[in-house]
Order: structure tokens, then C-alpha cells, then sequence
């Protein structure tokens, strides 16, 4: 193992955790009422995208690298997590609502909001810093390798990041704010790298149940944060909007998986 190979593994994990980031971030460079006009598109986008990441991508991962003799172990890492999450997102509401029977129905609907947020934040972290863990596998294999996976990610990343600023700017937070934490998170791929390099093999030991709690995250956020604000839209083609545009998101996440084969 050349420090060269440790030297790519870097250079790959940043440059693809910002670029995708950064992609992410143009929608930032619109118009604030442009901004508002389209936020509530791309929290459906969101929904489907997150729903099709943890479904179709994190959970078939975990499976695998588990193995079928350890499915149970899988699905009490599910449970565990969305577990972890719901008393999250409890944490985060008594924080900003400290008499709940007081509390009005918009505190307790921005406390929700937020805390979807930083779960979120939390969930595409890790799945995040296991692309790094990937990606460094890839390079340890061959430069080649290493290369086209890192590229594969960062494709795959960009419509999940733009996911994940949708849901930040949607919890209350600035764009700029948004920015940095969405780009922060990107950059937990780096962290990966470097543990699938220097650990690889006791890494990849605990992969499967930190997959699996990471899609538990985001099912979570989309069943209990993104699709009960969709439901409060009930015109019928602003639903048929709605539905269409989680189908898109979930083919995005589709296609994306297809092409990394």
C-alpha cells in the first residue's frame, strides 16, 4: 500500500464529495421566489429519491454484505434506527417546544421540520463516509478501479444531495447554512476513505448495520416528516404533481443504481 494509492483515495473522496455538493448548491444561485416556487417540487423529488436510496440501494447493500444467515441482524439495525430517530426528533421538538400543550401548531410543525434536517444531515453522513470506505476498497484494487467507482459515487451522489438541500432549506435553514452543513456531509466521504485505507477489513465488518440504520434514517424522514407535508396539498393535480415527481425521484435513484451495476 504506496502512499500514492493514499494520495488518490483523498483526492477522490474530496473532489467528489464537492463536486456534488457543489451541483447541488446552483440551485442556490436562483432567485429567492424561484426558491420558494420550487422547493415544494423538490421535497417530492426528496421523498422519492431518499425512499429508492434506502430501499433500492443501502438495504440490498447491507443484505449482501451481511449475508442471509444475518438478515435478522439487518432488520433489528432497521428497527434500532428508526428507533434512534423517532427519540431524535423527540429530543429536538421538547427543545423547542417546552410546554407541548402551549406549543401552536406551526412551533410544533417547524420543530418537525428541523429535526427531519439534522436527521437527514446524520443519515447521508454515513452513507456518505461508507461511499469513502468503497471508494478506498476500489483503489486498493487498482488505480482504474478506483477511479471509475469514485466517478460512478459522485454521478450517484449529485440528485441525493439536491435531495438533501431541498429537505435543509425546507427545515428553516439559510442558504448559505444549508450549503455548508449539505457540503459537510459530503465531505464525510473523505473520513471513509481514510478508514477503509488504514482499517479496511474491520471497516467493512460493521458495514452492513451502520447501512442499514442509515436507511432507516432516511425511510423515516420520508414516511414521517416529507410525505405528511406533501399531504397538505389535496388539489388533485397538485397531487398528481406530487406523485409524479416521487416517481421521478425514485427513477433517478434507479437509473443511477443500474448504471453502477
Amino acid at each position: 500500500m504506496s502512499l500514492s494509492t493514499l494520495s488518490w483515495i483523498v483526492l477522490a473522496t474530496l473532489l467528489g464529495g464537492l463536486l456534488s455538493a457543489a451541483l447541488a448548491s446552483v440551485f442556490l444561485l436562483l432567485p429567492a421566489a424561484r426558491r420558494s416556487a420550487l422547493l415544494p417540487h423538490l421535497i417530492s423529488l426528496a421523498t422519492g429519491a431518499m425512499l429508492a436510496a434506502a430501499l433500492l440501494e443501502l438495504l440490498p447493500e447491507a443484505i449482501t454484505a451481511a449475508g442471509l444467515a444475518r438478515l435478522q441482524r439487518i432488520g433489528w439495525a432497521v428497527l434500532l434506527g428508526i428507533g434512534l430517530f423517532f427519540v431524535l426528533e423527540k429530543l429536538v421538538l421538547w427543545r423547542h417546544c417546552h410546554d407541548p400543550a402551549e406549543a401552536s401548531h406551526v412551533q410544533r410543525e417547524q420543530a418537525r421540520d428541523q429535526a427531519a434536517g439534522w436527521i437527514v444531515l446524520f443519515g447521508d453522513g454515513v452513507h456518505n463516509a461508507f461511499d469513502g470506505v468503497l471508494i478506498a476498497a476500489a483503489f486498493l484494487t487498482s488505480p482504474k478501479l478506483g477511479l471509475v467507482t469514485a466517478l460512478a459515487i459522485t454521478a450517484h451522489e449529485i440528485p441525493q444531495e439536491l435531495g438533501d438541500l431541498a429537505v435543509l432549506l425546507h427545515a428553516g435553514m439559510s442558504p448559505l447554512r444549508a450549503m455548508i452543513f449539505n457540503a459537510a456531509s459530503s465531505l464525510t466521504s473523505i473520513l471513509g476513505g481514510l478508514a477503509g485505507y488504514f482499517a479496511l477489513h474491520g471497516a467493512l465488518q460493521y458495514l452492513p448495520y451502520a447501512l442499514a440504520i442509515a436507511a432507516a434514517s432516511l425511510v423515516y424522514v420520508a414516511v414521517a416528516d416529507l410525505i405528511p407535508s406533501l399531504q397538505r396539498r389535496v388539489d388533485p393535480l397538485g397531487s398528481l404533481l406530487q406523485v409524479l415527481l416521487i416517481g421521478v425521484g425514485v427513477a433517478i435513484i434507479a437509473v443511477a443504481e443500474h448504471l453502477l451495476g
